[in-house]
């Protein structure tokens, strides 16, 4: 799947200085020694100057910044850096949830094995979460991380009960359709597959200051899985 991405097919915004892309889901952002294709290999084979600004998980899709040369990466890094950069993303939690600019600031620790846990030694992290809409058994909730920490939304989300569908690591459930949609009918013989085959967490708008200093703000459609995935939730209230 990934080695038939197109870098050019997957910006959705860009300048002489940036590249905005909208990372699909099951692509690394840097070097992965399993897969070569990712990311920053893939805005080298058109600029090999580029610098991807920030990260999102393997299976986390959305939006993404690149910068196209040194002044423009640092730039960015400053804002990052100085968390001026505002951030929202999109998550279909397990549950019903009512949050209305509820802030968690639980710290987070990065652990050895590649996951991170909720820690009174781990580094400050503050998200700020608000109920989109509301179904059956699931939440689309919107995520506005203020720092960047490995995993922030997913561990913040799963420590107050509100796991993200399919996360797996943080005790978030598959999604089947079978679950909201009363006359599901599976083939004999053939076992029913998750809807969305990863966790359904989405980088859906980042709003910056480009080289002028003007404010630029992007939105990431999101992927078909993901779309998918709210369309039935829309269909099965």
């Amino acid at each position: 799947m990934a080695k038939k991405i197109s870098f050019r097919d997957i910006v959705v915004w860009e300048d002489k200085d940036y590249w905005v892309i909208n990372k699909p889901p099951f692509i690394s952002t840097l070097d992965d020694r399993n897969d070569p294709v990712n990311i920053l290999n893939l805005a080298r084979s058109e600029d090999e100057n580029a610098h991807v600004c920030h990260r999102l998980d393997k299976e986390t899709s959305g939006i993404l910044i690149i910068a196209k040369n040194d002044d423009a990466y640092r730039h960015m890094s400053i804002q990052f850096e100085n968390r001026s950069i505002e951030k929202v993303y999109h998550a279909v939690v397990d549950g019903i949830h009512d949050l209305k600019d509820k802030v968690i600031e639980d710290r987070i620790l990065k652990l050895s094995n590649g996951t991170v846990k909720i820690d009174r030694k781990g580094k400050e992290a503050k998200t700020t979460f608000n109920t989109l809409k509301a179904y059956k058994m699931h939440t689309l909730v919107e995520c506005k991380p203020v720092t960047g920490r490995m995993h922030q939304i997913r561990i913040h989300l799963a420590n107050n009960g509100a796991s993200i569908s399919g996360d797996h690591n943080y005790g978030g459930k598959s999604f089947y359709l079978s679950s909201i949609k009363k006359k599901f009918n599976l083939k004999r013989d053939s076992e029913e597959l998750p809807l969305i085959k990863r966790h359904a967490l989405h980088a859906y708008k980042l709003t910056f200051l480009d080289m002028k200093d003007t404010k630029v703000t992007v939105e990431a459609e999101y992927p078909k899985d993901f779309r998918v995935l709210t369309e039935q939730l829309d269909k099965n209230l």
